[in-house]
């Protein structure tokens, strides 16, 4: 019997380098439109703005969050974290999908308060402040979903500027209620509407990340095709024990038990185990395989 523990080991690179300027950038211009809406939200006195803006911060936290994941992703593994610190990407995506919970909840509640007694709102102010956070939300999420590929993290970031896109096509909604017939209930009704919408981009978030987290087989692999394909090979007539789970949402790994036919010295073993893990990283993009290999198949323990 052979033991084979091998590992291809990928180099993100250019990639993390391209994510890191990116969600820099994004970080910067929405930290700087989020004190802008905070400013015209009490110049105005919109909820809707005001709700914007506390969306907009906890992108801004949220990007943080992502660029300080990023950066451990890159980590080395050591013998602390045979892995590297490459699940800091997917919590940093957990710790996004609360933030959105969090802020949705503050949204919703003030709304609430509002919806009976709201206040005088600056309408043209509002409009033309809401439709600068449109442009600039637009063209954030376009430029992180770039850059995301399969990422958590970084999905994340694609999913706070689309939802914050679509908030502000609300408020934009509300300024032009107010602008053209006075209905200032339009304001909170509006946040009410930003906070669902931040509610149902967070269950998803939190969702996969979980998923991710509880090492569940990764959704776009079937464990089925894995065996299928590893069983038409040459010589595999066995594989049993098979796991399959996500380091990262980038990152697949498996572990498998593989039986070859016929007597093998343990070069031979060996050298059919790195064939077959080239064909598992190949095919289903399985950067971590480990394949115990047997002559036989061994008892359930």
């Amino acid at each position: 019997m052979a033991h084979d523990h091998g590992h291809a080991h990928a180099h993100p690179g250019a990639r993390a380098a391209e994510r890191r300027r990116v969600l820099w950038l994004v970080l910067i211009v929405n930290a700087v439109y989020a004190v802008v809406e905070i400013v015209g939200g009490f110049l105005f006195d919109s909820l809707s703005l005001l709700a914007d803006a506390a969306h907009m911060f906890s992108d801004v936290t949220g990007l943080a969050i992502a660029l300080v994941a990023q950066a451990l992703l890159l980590r080395p593994a050591s013998p602390r974290h045979s892995y590297g610190l490459q699940r800091a990407e997917v919590l940093g995506a957990l710790a996004n999908g609360v933030l959105l919970v969090a802020s949705a909840g503050w949204i919703v509640v003030e709304a609430l308060r509002r919806i009976g007694d709201a206040p005088e709102v600056n309408g043209r102010g509002l409009l033309v402040v809401a439709s600068i956070g449109l442009v600039i939300n637009l063209v954030s999420a376009v430029a992180l979903n770039r850059s995301a590929g399969h990422s958590l993290n970084m999905r994340a970031a694609v999913v706070h500027s689309a939802s914050d896109a679509a908030a502000s096509l609300g408020v934009i909604v509300a300024a032009l209620a107010i602008v053209f017939a006075d209905a200032t209930w339009v304001d909170p009704a509006v946040s009410i509407g930003i906070g669902v919408l931040v509610l149902i981009s967070a269950w998803g978030l939190l969702r996969d990340t979980t998923h991710v987290l509880l090492e569940g087989t990764p959704r776009n692999l079937g464990a089925d095709d894995v065996v299928a394909t590893l069983l038409a090979e040459p010589e595999v007539i066995g594989v049993h024990h098979v796991h399959l789970w996500n380091l990262a949402s980038e990152t697949t790994a498996m572990s498998a038990h593989v039986v070859l036919e016929g007597p093998e010295t343990l070069h031979d073993a060996q050298e059919r185990g790195d064939q077959l893990r080239v064909l598992l990283e190949e095919r289903f993009g399985i950067e971590h395989a480990t394949l115990e290999l047997e002559c036989h198949p061994c008892d359930d323990v």
